[in-house]
């Protein structure tokens, strides 16, 4: 592998990375229109999240699954159609599921929430983002 290469994949990575969390934010902040969240507390801060979570329905929560796994999705997808390189796209994955764990011990949430986010938001939709990202034509 040529230097080229080897800028062209960092480059790729990082714009991956870059375009999924301004997905994964985009999304949030959408569906937390959509969706409103229960008022009266500051979901700003850990303290008031936690105050605010036993008022949480199921449907609460599906903006921030959506938010992960679409923005995995398409970050996966631009590595993949950039490099072609399955281990970048899932590195984009493993690094949003680094920060999915992190979010898990600093954000109260029920366990079902956090086992479907972990297992499903990350890696899966990375691997089927490449798989998209792949099929396209340069």
């Amino acid at each position: 592998m040529n230097y080229k290469e080897i800028l062209k994949n960092i480059f790729s990575l990082i714009f991956g990375l870059i375009v999924g969390g301004i997905v994964n934010m985009s999304i949030l902040e959408f569906m937390m229109k959509i969706i409103p969240p229960p008022s009266g507390f500051d979901l700003n801060s850990p303290e008031g999240l936690e105050k605010a979570m036993p008022f949480f329905e199921p449907i609460h929560f599906l903006a921030p699954f959506l938010a992960h796994a679409i923005g995995t999705l398409i970050g996966a997808l631009i590595v993949g159609f950039l490099t072609k390189k399955l281990r970048l796209s899932l590195t984009v994955g493993v690094v949003f599921l680094i920060g999915g764990i992190s979010m898990v011990f600093s954000v109260p949430s029920p366990l079902w929430f956090n086992i479907l986010d972990l297992f499903l938001a990350y890696i899966p939709m990375a691997y089927l983002g490449h798989q998209l990202g792949i099929k396209q034509k340069h």
